[in-house]
């Protein structure tokens, strides 16, 4: 796999901008940190060489200076609101965030209750996060947010949150997902700082879209692509452009929100130190990418991905029609088709074959290998051992679990388990795997490829069962489906 991007370069850069940001405001910053901090595998896919913990390796540099604050909106607390790659609520994900700093040895200092209007549900998670010895602020519900100017800077808007303590001069706020209220938060503390006679300062990090890349880049139309159900839309940063004469490149939201949080610089501080939403950026992303025609194909990939993921939440009921046209849109400005995505074309022909649904993979050195629907082993299934018997140079004849264990298994799943197919999925598969690879070499040395899927791609000719779909995506292949189920059945559980 080709690399398109210098992660140590960037660990560098990013990590020295970020003190110059600090030392600019007079050694107290509040950094909003967007997107993901642990796991940032977007980033990953569409920049080749690109860690996915790049970030947290980034604040690890700074961690005599940081200290992390996690917020969370109130209302997505009452609405039990579940981070999607996940599976968890925003409440528990807080709850592995804290954990995930503290392994790691980042200080986190408090959680804030955002937009808290007397929620029963973020009373009790207050409570909760108190009795586990941590700190917790409520900021309110301000009315005609963020309209309201001369409301929000006055003891009736900010004045009314209650401050945070904190005690490093980097304050990186953070959150389970969108909407949480990460910059309300900063420009809050602001207020409260000002009134205290600390002078702190604001910034934003966002790693996409990529301010130093052009508009229509593939790595900036990906990041359109992802983030296609939230309406975010890449646009030129008309206020940059008036300012300095160049261009670059934010979002929608970013620029909108712009002149209200420029009034509010000036009713905090007298004056604002910004003249762009860009210039409140300390993102060095683009500066890091050494091999430019690799990540624009690394990021047409993703677009397609970010199609077949749309289409199958369309199907699932989990998306608009609104937001189908808008992937297809991007699709074309990316001038990519689903014929790009080699995968497809491979698990579609092998389904066809069979008459039953099938899985190609893509190997890093660019072979494929499929996998059929047996009595024994689902598509997803069967694909995995072909890959790691390929990847093992085993033959393909030789069994590397023998049907006498998948034999038990099934039957323990269909009597006694409630379970109507019969066929191993693909975590049964590696379970009965790992128990053959304690007595048979040729199942251990199998069982040893499987690090080597990581970064691969695969395409299922069905929606695929979540557990397949999770199986998946935990081993680091990068899996799409057909928008289509394998039965009429109403209900497509395990």
């Amino acid at each position: 796999m080709q690399t398109g991007f210098d992660n140590e370069k960037y660990l560098s850069m990013q990590s020295e901008h970020i003190k110059e940001r600090i030392e600019k405001f007079g050694g107290k910053l509040y950094l909003e940190f967007g997107g993901k901090l642990f796991d940032d595998y977007h980033a990953s896919r569409v920049l080749p060489g690109f860690e996915p913990d790049s970030k947290v390796r980034m604040l690890m540099q700074l961690r005599d200076h940081a200290e992390i604050v996690i917020v969370i909106n109130s209302s997505d607390i009452e609405k039990n609101k579940v981070r999607g790659d996940l599976g968890i609520t925003y409440d528990l994900d807080v709850l592995r965030l804290i954990d995930a700093f503290r392994s790691i040895d980042l200080l986190v200092g408090s959680v804030v209750l955002t937009q808290y209007n007397g929620q029963t549900a973020a009373d009790a998670f207050k409570m909760r996060l108190e009795k586990l010895g941590l700190k917790v602020y409520r900021h309110y519900l301000i009315p005609n947010y963020p309209g309201d100017i001369e409301k929000i800077v006055s003891d009736e808007g900010y004045g009314k949150n209650e401050f945070i303590e904190t005690e490093r001069s980097l304050v990186v706020v953070t959150a389970p997902g969108p909407g949480s209220g990460k910059m309300a938060t900063c420009l809050s503390q602001l207020y409260h700082e000002h009134r205290k006679g600390v002078r702190a300062g604001y910034a934003k990090f966002e790693t996409f879209p990529i301010w130093n890349l052009p508009l229509k880049h593939p790595i900036n139309v990906a990041y359109e692509a992802a983030t296609v159900d939230l309406n975010d839309v890449n646009m030129i940063d008309p206020f940059h452009l008036e300012a300095y004469g160049e261009t670059t490149v934010n979002y929608n939201r970013d620029v909108e929100i712009f002149p209200v949080l420029n009034e509010i610089f000036r009713r905090i501080y007298g004056e604002s130190p910004y003249k762009s939403p860009t210039d409140m950026g300390v993102n060095m992303v683009g500066n890091c990418i050494v091999d430019d025609e690799v990540c624009r194909n690394a990021s047409k990939q993703e677009i397609i991905r970010r199609y077949y993921n749309e289409m199958c939440a369309n199907k699932q009921g989990l998306s608009s029609n609104e937001t189908v046209s808008k992937i297809k849109l991007l699709m074309n400005q990316a001038n990519v088709t689903v014929d790009d995505r080699c995968v497809v074309a491979a698990a579609l022909e092998r389904a066809e074959e069979t008459g039953d649904p099938a899985t190609a993979l893509q190997l890093s050195d660019g072979r494929i290998v499929t996998g059929k629907t047996s009595a024994l082993l689902g598509a997803s299934a069967a694909v995995l051992l072909n890959a790691l018997k390929l990847l093992g140079n085993i033959h393909d004849k030789i069994h590397l679990i023998s049907p006498i264990i998948i034999e038990p298994i099934q039957k323990l799943k269909t009597g006694h388990l409630g379970n109507r197919n019969p066929r191993l999925h693909t975590d049964e598969i590696l379970i009965a795997l790992s128990i053959a690879a304690a007595t048979n070499p040729t199942a251990a040395l199998a069982l040893a490829q499987l690090p080597k899927l990581r970064g691969c791609e695969a395409h299922s000719s069905v929606i695929l069962s979540r557990v397949d779909d999770s199986v998946f995506k935990k081993l680091g292949v990068n899996i799409t489906c057909e928008p289509q189920y394998q039965t009429k059945k109403l209900y497509h559980g395990k």
